[in-house]
């Protein structure tokens, strides 16, 4: 069976491709060129869907490896790119599962962060706080940059990002986007943090 693969180009200045499995918002790859990212896909589905089966989510089967792109579109000055699936809202159901999904992404980078040491030398720390913020924003919410250390702001980005999310419910215009963007981007940075 076909599987839909969304793909964000221009991603760190050109430096990277993201390839998102539209089925499972913040399942992506990054890598350095489109075959790259999407080539990766069926063995990041089948870690994904592992990941959420282990933490006690039902996940959907998927059979065959037949993933291809469906939707192409580019990031620009630093916003991130949308898709014609950011547009419809989940339902019920699926907002509650992916607002845990984000949670356990929350996790996986908080026990990577504590693995790494000291937060303010992790490189990412900003682009996700800033980032947080601005879904937050776009959802409609205020969350202004409290200061202080790295870490107190990633985590005070990330409160008022659940709370916009919690707040706005599934039918508000961004909100698929906003959960796709920060499980991806948590989880990419947390693997980066286990390889060092």
């Amino acid at each position: 069976m076909p599987h839909a693969i969304l793909v964000e180009t221009g991603l760190e200045g050109g430096a990277s491709v993201a390839a998102y499995a539209a089925e499972l918002p913040g399942c992506a790859v990054f890598g350095a060129t489109d075959a790259e990212a999407t080539g990766e896909m069926p063995r990041r589905v089948a870690a994904f869907v592992d990941w959420l089966r282990a933490a006690g989510e039902r996940a959907p089967t998927f059979v065959g490896d037949n993933w291809y792109e469906v939707e192409r579109a580019a990031a620009s000055a630093g916003t991130r790119a949308s898709f014609s699936l950011d547009e419809l809202p989940p339902d019920t159901d699926e907002f509650d599962r992916y607002l845990r999904w984000l949670e356990l992404a929350r996790e996986v980078l908080a026990d990577a962060l504590d693995a790494a040491g000291e937060p303010a030398e992790v490189d990412g720390l900003a682009a996700i706080e800033g980032q947080d913020r601005a879904l937050a924003a776009e959802l409609g919410a205020d969350a202004p940059d409290p200061g202080g250390e790295s870490i107190d702001r990633l985590y005070a980005a990330r409160d008022a990002l659940m709370a916009a999310l919690q707040a706005a419910g599934p039918t508000a215009d961004g909100v698929r986007r906003a959960i796709r963007l920060a499980i991806a981007d948590d989880l990419r940075l947390a693997a980066q943090l286990q390889r060092r």
